[in-house]
Formats: C-alpha cells, structure tokens, sequence
C-alpha cells in the first residue's frame, strides 16, 4: 500500500495528530505570556483603576471595592478570557467569524456587537495613549528647563492647559494611532519582539515606583485608607457595576482582544493555564498602581497641606480632574518631584513605558479590527490603514472635548457587561458539555482542566450577574439622578444619563441586527467560502479555512496532508 492510498484509508487517532503550526506563530511562551500582557496591562491599570477605586472610595476606605472588584476576577474576567483563548484557537478566526462558525449565521451580530464595542473603546483610548505621549514631552521639558510640579494645584493646572484648552491631545490622539497601527503591519513577529522588551521594562519601573511611594512619610495613610472597608459601600450599584466592569476593562475580558492573538497558538499552549495567570499577574499589577497613587496622594497633601481631613483628601483626589481623569497625570509628577534629579528621569522614564503599554494594548485592538476586515476579504495591507484612518476620526471628539471621553468611557465601559453576555450565549449555544470537551480538554495539551466548576461560572452564574448588575445599577441610576439638575436627570441627554446609554446601546444593537439580516440573505463570499466541517474535520476539531491569509493552515505542496484526509472521502476531493 502506497503512502497516499494509506493516507486516504486510514482511521485517524487525535492522540497521534501532530498540529501543523500556522505559518506565523509565537516562538515561546515567554512570548504568549507577555505579549498577552501587553494587551492588558497599560492606562487600564495606570490610569483607569486609581481613579476607578477613587471615585468608588467611601468615606471611611476603598477596601469594599477592591473586594468585589477581586472576586470579579474569578467569577467574570477569568471565565471570559477562557472562552477567547478557547475559541480563537480551535476556531483560528476573528471573534464575528468565531461566533458564526460556533451560533450559525443568523448570530453573526453577536461578535460584530463584541468587536465594536472593542473598536469604540479604542477610539478614546488612542486619546488617553496621547496624553501619555504628551506627558513624556513634557515631563523632558520640564526636567530640562525647570522644575517637575511640586503641589497638586501646579499639576492640575499643567494637564488642564494640555488637555482641555489646547490642540495637543488631537496631535497626540494621531501620533499614537499610527505608532500602533504601524506594528500591527508588520505582523505577530513584530509584537513579539517589542512586547519582549517594553512589558518587562514597565513592569520594572512600575515595581520601582511603587517601593519608593510606600516608603515616603506618611505614606502608611494613604494605604490604610485603601485597606479600610467601609460596609455602607455595598449598598451602592454602582460600585459594584463599576467592579465588575474595570476588572473586564483591566484584564481585557470579553473585549474579544485575547481572540487574535490565541489563533497563533497551538494545542500544546495551555489556554486554561493562561486564562487564569495572566489575569491575576495583571490585576497584581493594577494594585502596585493604586498604592502608589494613593500612598502619593496622602504623603503629598499631608506635608503639604496637613489641616486637610482624610475626607478632603479623597474629595481631592476625586476632582483630579473631571470624574478623576486626570488622577495619574495630575500625581506621578508630584511624585517625582520629590526625588531630585533622579526623579526627573524616573518620572520620563515612567510615563515613556505608560506609552508603550499603551501602545501595546492598542495594537491588540488594531489587530482584532484588522482581523476582522481579513476574514471579510480586505486584505491586512488595506485593512489596517482603514482601521487607523476610522479610528483616528471616531476618536476625534473624545480628544477634543474631554466630557465626551467621560461619555465614551462611561457608555462603553459598561457595555462590555453585554460583551461578555455574548460570549457566554456563544457557550450555551455551541454545546456545553461540546465546549468543554471538544474545544478545550480533548484539543489541548499539557494543559489544566477545565472543570465543571467553571462551566457552571460561565454558563449559570456570570449570565446571572450580568443581567442583575445592569439591573440594579438602571434603577438605581434612574432613583438618584430623578430630581438632579436640567442634564443630569435619568431622562436628559446627558454625559452620564440612563438614557443616554441606553439610546447609544440601541443604536449600535440596531444597526448590528440590520447589517446581519442583510448579509444573512445576501449571502456575500465570506459566507458562501465557508469550511464544511464534515468534510474537512481532521478528527481534532480543525478544519482547512479556505480564504488565505496569515490565519489559515497551509497543506504541503506536492502531498498529501494526512492530517486533513478523512476516510471516508475520496482522493480526489482533498486539498493540496
């Protein structure tokens, strides 16, 4: 019997199936690991969670918050990242073509609902990456002419001038796009490298910082504010909203980032090992930055202002800025102020690797909207310029008027509360007791088990919480802001109204729903071009994806891959 009469009659064993590694691939898992830290850790954990966990402080402490924001780790983001890594490896497709493949045609506006919402937090994220890049501009300037802010008031009126009364942050919002979208060109070999020397870099500085803060006088205050529960904040929707959705925008959960990266991987990396470091690592990293904010701020406004009350501290560090955006930018300086010379390089040093995580983090939103465009037909090399270009002009009120960033970041951060409901319908859809066996325990390697436990998670409780902390958090937003001013009342058309949200939410879910219909009738290429899983399955749940591209497995010219012959199908119909 020849090779190709064996290859063609042969019953095939999962067990025995060699992968065949997609021709652009992570070289390590060193690479994996910090590549997909990249993608989490930057201004979410630097500047979103300080002023997240400020504005959420009650009047005795923070610790209430940080609670349910840790649990939230393990009871949404980790679940959530688990069904990214999962499917982007098995699927080795875009979250909208993922959802398709996994919920059939009529579901495509599920994943186009994750990726958009993905793609709207980037268009004022690129705004926050500028302001980083501002600030190492300025931070130079300042230690080269003069003096870093000594006091809080300087500071503020520093940021205030740049980022509401000038045109940088629109320069700023432009140069960070085309820094990202210029690595999301060059491919996964490029990421890999850069993340390979900017995530350990930052992480370096950002441990640096973070013992220096702590050992400052009465620094000790700052951190037993943060450490001190105070059991009336339970009482309060949002903050547990607010938990909810800062651990998702932390660690990236259910924004469909993770999806991409995870087509580069094989079966022998671990997803659920993955899934559950790389989250704690990162929200490791977002507590070192609380601490350091908080134990600057007290050390700072103690020696500085010492008839201030505990309560005025938190008051200011609440209005650093509107609803506290400017809490890293207006503090950091002041930080480094205090060390002299060695401070000053510390504080360039600080805010040039917060721009480089940030740019890391913004080529993963890059590469899942170049993903997409991809799997559609555009080709990377079009793509990307189409996502920069979109990118920089939907971003371009957020960096113009800072109450529309509030807006943005309010709307579309809880948004990714019905993100993560997608993925989950995404499970139940797809077969549970399918997901868990055939997606993640029978096709990795060497991996930990995916435990009932967590099917549980994903499939009973997250569901539950999602739709209870919107909930709760609507009726609640509508009770407290019944009798506020013209603009602010649940039912005006406000920078953080009830119905605001919900009219931006409708819009989008619209417009998907619409978009879905049409091309579910009009059946375009991407459709048509689809993988017949009976007739391409390997016996491991792969299949060959017909359209080329950097995604789709190649077969050896000249032979045949036995590895996609089935038995039962003839010779003549397998691809070479």
């Amino acid at each position: 019997m020849t090779e190709v009469e064996y290859a063609g009659n042969r019953q095939h064993d999962t067990d025995d199936i060699e992968e065949p590694k997609p021709p652009q691939a992570f070289s390590s898992s060193a690479a994996i690991v910090f590549s997909c830290l990249g993608t989490v850790v930057g201004t979410g954990n630097i500047w979103r969670f300080p002023r997240i966990a400020a504005q959420n402080s009650a009047s005795q402490g923070t610790l209430i918050f940080l609670v349910t924001w840790f649990v939230f780790l393990f009871l949404w983001s980790s679940p959530m990242l688990l069904i990214e890594y999962a499917i982007g490896r098995y699927f080795k497709k875009s979250p909208i073509q993922s959802f398709r493949k996994a919920m059939g045609d009529k579901f495509v506006w599920c994943g186009a609902w994750v990726t958009s919402v993905t793609f709207l937090i980037s268009c004022y994220y690129s705004v926050v990456l500028g302001w980083c890049f501002y600030y190492v501009y300025k931070t130079i300037q300042l230690s080269a002419t003069g003096e870093l802010p000594q006091a809080e008031p300087e500071s503020q009126e520093i940021f205030e001038a740049f980022a509401e009364k000038s045109y940088w942050p629109i320069m700023c919002h432009g140069l960070a796009i085309l820094a990202s979208g210029a690595c999301v060109i060059g491919g996964i070999t490029w990421i890999e490298k850069a993340n390979m020397v900017l995530v350990p870099t930052l992480l370096l500085i950002i441990v640096g910082t973070y013992c220096w803060s702590v050992l400052n006088k009465y620094s000790d205050y700052g951190i037993k504010f943060l450490f001190t529960p105070d059991l009336e904040a339970l009482q309060d929707p949002r903050l547990w909203v607010d938990s909810a959705s800062q651990n998702a925008f932390d660690t990236g959960a259910a924004m469909g980032l993770i999806v991409p990266y995870a087509t580069y991987m094989t079966r022998k990396h671990g997803v659920v090992r993955f899934s559950t470091l790389i989250p704690a690592m990162n929200n490791f990293v977002s507590m070192l930055c609380a601490l350091t904010i908080f134990s600057t701020v007290f050390s700072t406004l103690i020696q500085t202002q010492s008839t201030l009350s505990r309560t005025g501290i938190v008051e200011i560090i609440k209005q650093s800025g509107p609803a506290s955006t400017g809490l890293t930018f207006i503090w950091i300086p002041v930080l480094f102020a205090q060390v002299g010379i060695l401070g000053k390089i510390l504080c360039v040093l600080f805010f040039l690797c917060l721009s480089f995580a940030g740019v890391s983090s913004l080529i993963a939103n890059f590469e899942l909207t170049s993903l997409t465009l991809q799997d559609f037909g555009i080709p990377r090399k079009y793509g990307t310029p189409i996502v920069i270009i979109a990118t920089f002009l939907i971003g371009l009120p957020s960096a113009m008027e800072i109450e529309i960033l509030r807006n943005q970041d309010f709307v579309w951060g809880f948004a990714l509360m019905l993100s993560g409901i997608m993925f989950q319908l995404l499970v139940i859809k797809y077969g549970v007791r399918k997901f868990q066996q055939e997606v993640v325990n029978d096709y990795g390697e060497k991996d930990w088990r995916l435990t009932i436990v967590t099917m549980i998670i994903i499939v009973v409780i997250a569901p539950l919480e999602a739709v209870g902390l919107l909930a709760w958090w609507a009726l609640e937003l509508i009770r407290s802001t019944a009798d506020e001013a013209p603009g602010n009342r649940w039912y005006d058309y406000g920078v953080e109204t009830f119905v605001t949200v919900i009219t931006e939410w409708v819009a989008l879910l619209l417009l998907l729903l619409f978009v879905n219909v049409l091309v579910y009738y009009l059946r375009p290429s991407w459709m048509r071009e689809d993988t017949d899983e009976s007739k391409y399955a390997n016996g491991d749940g792969q299949f060959e994806l017909k359209s080329s591209g950097a995604y789709s497995r190649p077969f050896e010219p000249g032979a045949v891959n036995s590895a996609y012959v089935n038995s039962n199908e003839n010779l003549s119909d397998v691809k070479y």
